[in-house]
């Protein structure tokens, strides 16, 4: 890692999770093992800040390398990849204002580059950190559906500090037989859309069948356009982004709670 880079404006948990991908995608190229590289650097006299990520492993041909931004793109077998996880990477480093190209040679391995502008501006450190009491509250009965733990136990934390009941499955059967021996509503789902087994769009299918007034709020670590291309969610439909923030999670329920019926 370089020493005294330079400061870059992102979102640093949309950053980890690019880094992430591109760990994920270097790993499954280097199935008999090889050697992964995570480096940063400063490109000239206070110039863009570079992120590459180089593996070992079998590389692509040309023609390959031409396509894999593209959302849905894939050389994995079914069931493998979803071919979202470098479109999603492109995505984070466009928003983040920054560049990202691929070097790669068959049998040699491949190099990301990622490149991001540098911030002149000093920066200033955040006083006061958020208290949960600066979110907003409710009182209402939320079903969340997630299968990622880590995730699972921040919404949970986050909906009952602010006074919700939450119930939680993790996945969409356990989700449907808590709906079913649930007595008393439930407001809200709140439920990621790809899961194993049903996902969260024909989940939510299924309990509005049986709960016509619950309001639906869906979750996806994909970026938004590749999640509406693929026809997953379409419509007026209510969207939360992972990674979220407590205060982003807490606003998007009380806003779609307090949303008028249509």
């Amino acid at each position: 890692l370089g020493a005294d880079l330079a400061t870059i404006r992102a979102d640093p948990g949309q950053i980890e999770q690019a880094i992430i991908n591109l760990v994920v995608n270097a790993r499954d190229a280097m199935p008999q093992g090889g050697t992964l590289t995570i480096e940063t650097a400063t490109a000239g006299a206070g110039g863009s800040v570079l992120l590459t990520v180089t593996d070992t492993g079998s590389g692509m041909t040309g023609e390959v390398k031409a396509h894999i931004f593209e959302p849905f793109f894939t050389t994995k077998e079914p069931g493998k990849g979803t071919g979202l996880g470098l479109a999603t990477v492109h995505g984070i480093i466009k928003e983040s204002g920054g560049e990202i190209t691929c070097e790669s040679e068959v049998g040699r391995g491949t190099t990301f580059t990622i490149s991001l502008p540098r911030v002149r501006a000093g920066v200033t450190p955040i006083a006061d950190r958020w208290v949960y009491d600066d979110l907003p509250r409710g009182t209402e009965t939320v079903l969340l559906v997630e299968d990622d733990g880590d995730i699972l136990e921040i919404a949970l934390e986050v909906l009952t500090r602010q006074g919700y009941t939450p119930l939680y499955a993790a996945d969409a059967d356990q989700a449907l037989r808590l709906s079913k021996d649930h007595p008393g509503p439930v407001h809200l789902l709140l439920t990621d859309v790809v899961m194993p087994g049903i996902g969260g769009r024909k989940l939510a299918e299924q309990l509005s069948a049986a709960r016509p007034e619950m309001r639906v709020l869906y979750m996806s670590g994909h970026t938004d356009d590749a999640i509406v291309h693929s026809g997953v969610l379409h419509g007026d439909l209510s969207f939360l982004r992972k990674p979220f923030t407590p205060l982003g999670l807490a606003r998007k329920v009380r806003e779609v709670l307090d949303a008028r019926s249509p």
